[in-house]
């Protein structure tokens, strides 16, 4: 008779153990990610009229189930995240991202005193603390739009991420992003008659500006990031690059200096990159989603039929002519690596491809970071591997990362907040954690 399969509990602890230069926050941050975690009914949010802030859903619904098999979430949201301290591992401050999971080992619900508190397999690993409604998100714009709606605020605080085009024209099985849910995610708001509005127009997104700006007197919210679906053809006359540049312009002008801004598109032309930076964007994100050429392919099937994986790269390492390499921040998908049926069979093989992207971007200064993946279950890759890559992959991912970063000298790219266990803000991963702090922090 075969013995039980371990719990959950033991297999992190023996992986904390094997990975003994990662911190612990930065373990239960990445498995939480991964893998999503459940919600007692006192942990919701109370949606905008309560006292913490809800979940935005700000562009994928990073969540393991759809809204309708949420149950109780579905109608009180989330919080956006939920920020770790304490219990027995002795967790500095880590802020994670919320990713619903019904069935997860991991839940936040009260414990014996009435706090809120984090319970793995059922023993309490950590206090939980909730993120204060911000006093902007009670103003509504003129038209009764909320600021949530508009311009959420992620990262506690730190980062305004304005989706300004909420779908992409990659479209239909043959063009999508195979782990990427913003069609769905747009679709499943709408039928729940939420606000959902799929493109923001420029003097909304101003207005919505203008009232954080105004109520945030602490000056916790330090950037802002530009983005949404890809755009093949035009949205309102313009091309990706105007499209999108046309909100930073708008920005610059009202607000000269007083976000950092970032454009999350395609990789394109040279030319186009230079109207980002024209535009008043310091920060380009064009996303390689995956290394592996095969993968990429199978992945990302339009914008290999648009661009093509060798021009995607071209034009990335032609953008830091623009930007200059320390400001091209090129995201991945960690994990995808390992998704069935057509990933890497073993975490080696999946570490080794993903080395290989880091130390090609890295070798040219250009500073690549990644979000975990979840699977989101209206996904192909989602539906497939509804567990996710294991929790293995993404410490050994953490490991390549950081010595590759040593390995050519760089330090954690700008843009993120502090860096180091107990500092770090970056919610949708756990790669600021694990690096250490800048000199002198």
């Amino acid at each position: 008779m075969s013995s039980a399969a371990p719990t959950r509990t033991a297999v992190v602890e023996s992986l904390m153990e094997r990975f003994p230069g990662i911190p612990p926050e930065a373990v239960f941050k990445e498995d939480l990610l991964r893998g999503g975690l459940a919600f007692d009914p006192s942990a919701l949010s109370g949606n905008e009229g309560g006292e913490v802030k809800p979940k935005s859903y700000f562009i994928f619904s990073f969540d393991h189930r759809t809204l309708p098999e949420l149950g109780e979430a579905a109608l009180n949201r989330p919080p956006e995240e939920i920020v770790l301290t304490g219990g027995p591992y002795g967790l500095r401050r880590t802020v994670v991202s919320v990713r619903v999971n019904p069935s997860s080992p991991y839940r936040v619900a009260p414990d014996d005193d009435g706090a809120l508190a984090l319970f793995l397999d059922g023993v309490k690993i950590a206090d939980v603390g909730l993120p204060p409604m911000p006093e902007y998100y009670r103003h509504p714009l003129t038209n009764g739009k909320s600021v949530m709606e508009v311009a959420p605020t992620i990262q506690w605080g730190y980062l305004i991420y304005l989706t300004v085009f909420r779908v992409c024209q990659y479209f239909g099985a043959k063009e999508e992003c195979q782990y990427c849910d913003i069609n769905h995610n747009w679709r499943q708001h709408k039928a729940a008659g939420r606000p959902y509005t799929g493109v923001k127009p420029v003097d909304e997104v101003l207005e919505a500006l203008e009232i954080i700006d105004r109520h945030d007197t602490a000056r916790t919210s330090t950037a802002y990031t530009l983005t949404g679906g890809a755009v093949t053809s035009q949205v309102g006359g313009k091309d990706e690059a105007d499209f999108y540049g046309q909100y930073a312009r708008a920005i610059e002008e009202r607000f000269p200096g007083r976000w950092i801004g970032k454009v999350v598109a395609q990789a394109l032309p040279k030319e186009d990159v230079r109207r980002f930076h024209d535009y008043g964007i310091r920060i380009y994100h064009p996303n390689y989603e995956v290394w592996d050429r095969r993968l990429f392919e199978l992945y990302c099937p339009g914008k290999e039929r648009y661009i093509g994986r060798d021009e995607w790269h071209r034009r990335i390492l032609d953008s830091a002519e623009v930007f200059g390499p320390r400001n091209v921040i090129p995201n991945f998908v960690a994990g995808v690596e390992m998704a069935r049926p057509s990933g890497f069979l073993t975490v080696d093989e999946a570490i080794a491809s993903t080395r290989e992207g880091l130390r090609f971007f890295m070798s040219r200064g250009i500073t690549p970071r990644f979000t975990t993946w979840c699977p989101e279950p209206t996904t192909p890759l989602g539906r497939e591997n509804p567990d996710g890559a294991p929790l293995e992959y993404h410490l050994r991912l953490l490991e390549a990362y950081t010595a590759t970063l040593e390995e050519y000298g760089l330090t954690a790219p700008p843009g993120y907040g502090p860096a180091g266990p107990g500092r770090a803000v970056f919610s949708v991963s756990s790669f600021m954690d694990a690096l250490p702090p800048a000199p002198g922090e």
